[in-house]
């Protein structure tokens, strides 16, 4: 009887640690599927704000494009924020259906909708998985895309390396190109403004590593030539952008000097005028030689007396500001008078209280040529903290503070009237050369 008994309790201990063993696998499954799920929803969340921002990336053109053409009618490429936002909207939930994610749980807001030109987009997804013992497991993950506004690389200059061309680089939208392109590409996008078009560089020079890098991830020739091979390392061919303005192009690219390489390829131009591309004479064009009038020609508004068109893009190019910005400013603040003077103790051409001149190192505010250069300095440090041109220009004029409480133009009537101003004196934002539009998640 002993024995039976014993064999009874034994059958029912090793049911009970079956039965356990049995449960702790089932809890194991629910776990894994948890954790499963939440890196699928966050995968998914990751793409939905990706895609969202890419959208922002495309259409920013158009949302800065000015209202009006030269002849003063409606501009069609232009497109309101409302628009703009939409777009991006049914861009990001585009992605989410191509992921597997019901729509009806994604959440897409943008964090700086309030501002000028958002770039910023958030995706929140709630993932329901259906394990098969019957439980329900919720999964959810947010994720946050954006553009950086990233002062210093939309102008100036740089020298190239990595193999091809080896001279001097000027800047336009974070891509290098070779000085007379510049001086080209800069009297190109001055007459689409005036129609209505904005340019923008989508990828200029490119060193032979750089192509053998493009080469490895895209190994078809009839699309991505082998390194060496590439005219873009002569720092001669711009691929542009956006695909509203390839009609524009097509039409008028060849006053400037550009010539469409291929037919295929409606977005790459390549400089035709002045030295062969890879040539020595290429290597030994200056990064001004002549050019830096017709630059200032088109760079900066006609109404900058000539004293004062090199010191702006000097400093413009070394703090990497929007030279028209700087312009417009001046002109609103002191009509680039170097002794003007405020009731509230502003001074000089730039109209520097003292003691924001001090902190940016200005001994004379009366200056105007290191006044000019404090005043680039300032919008650089304002345009990186606030990330738009118009919340830059209302800080200037009130103060980084009340911007910063409600991240839009304070409600005063002067601030609001000083931003205004200055972005109809230079043609609306969509005449400010934007920065490189660099998608990224953010931490």
């Amino acid at each position: 009887m002993r024995r039976r008994d014993e064999s009874g309790q034994a059958l029912i201990l090793a049911l009970g640690g079956a039965l356990a063993l049995i449960a702790a696998a089932l809890a194991l499954v629910a776990i894994a599927g948890a954790v499963t799920g939440k890196g699928r929803a966050q995968r998914a969340a990751d793409l939905v704000a990706i895609s969202a921002v890419r959208s922002m990336k495309d259409d920013l053109p158009r949302l800065l494009a000015p209202p009006r053409r030269a002849d003063g009618t409606a501009n069609p490429e232009r497109i309101a924020k409302a628009v703009y936002l939409s777009r991006a909207r049914a861009a990001g939930l585009l992605a989410a259906r191509a992921n597997g994610v019901d729509p009806d749980r994604v959440r897409i807001r943008f964090p700086d909708a309030g501002s000028f030109a958002p770039v910023r987009a958030e995706a929140k997804i709630v993932a329901v998985l259906r394990e098969s013992n019957g439980h329900r497991v919720e999964a959810s993950a947010v994720a946050e895309a954006g553009a950086a506004y990233e002062t210093g690389s939309a102008e100036g200059t740089a020298m190239a390396t990595g193999g091809g061309y080896g001279g001097t680089l000027v800047m336009r939208d974070g891509e290098g190109m070779r000085p007379d392109v510049g001086a080209a590409y800069d009297q190109m996008a001055a007459a689409a403004r005036g129609d209505g078009i904005v340019l923008m560089v989508v990828s200029g020079f490119r060193s032979d590593a750089e192509q053998a890098e493009l080469f490895a991830a895209h190994p078809d020739p009839t699309w991505v030539a082998p390194p060496g091979q590439s005219l873009h390392r002569c720092a001669t061919e711009l691929d542009l952008g956006p695909s509203s303005a390839y009609g524009w192009l097509a039409a008028n690219a060849s006053r400037f000097g550009f010539v469409q390489r291929y037919s295929w390829e409606a977005w790459h131009y390549g400089y035709a005028v002045g030295p062969e591309p890879c040539s020595s004479a290429g290597e030994a064009v200056a990064a001004s030689g002549g050019r830096a009038s017709s630059r200032a020609s088109t760079s900066l508004p006609s109404f900058v007396p000539a004293r004062y068109r090199e010191p702006i893009l000097r400093s413009a190019a070394r703090w990497g500001v929007p030279p028209a910005l700087m312009a417009g400013q001046l002109m609103a603040e002191s009509g680039f008078d170097p002794t003007a003077g405020s009731p509230a103790g502003a001074q000089g051409i730039a109209q520097f209280m003292p003691s924001t001149a001090v902190a940016y190192g200005l001994t004379d505010p009366y200056d105007p040529v290191a006044a000019i250069d404090a005043e680039a300095h300032l919008m650089a440090d304002l345009l990186r903290q606030f990330g738009s041109p118009e919340l830059a220009l209302a800080a200037y004029n009130a103060g980084p503070a009340p911007v910063e409480a409600c991240n839009c133009i304070p409600p005063y009537p002067e601030t609001q009237a000083y931003v205004t101003r200055i972005l109809a004196l230079i043609g609306g934002a969509g005449a400010i050369a934007m920065p490189s539009f660099e998608v990224r998640l953010v931490a």
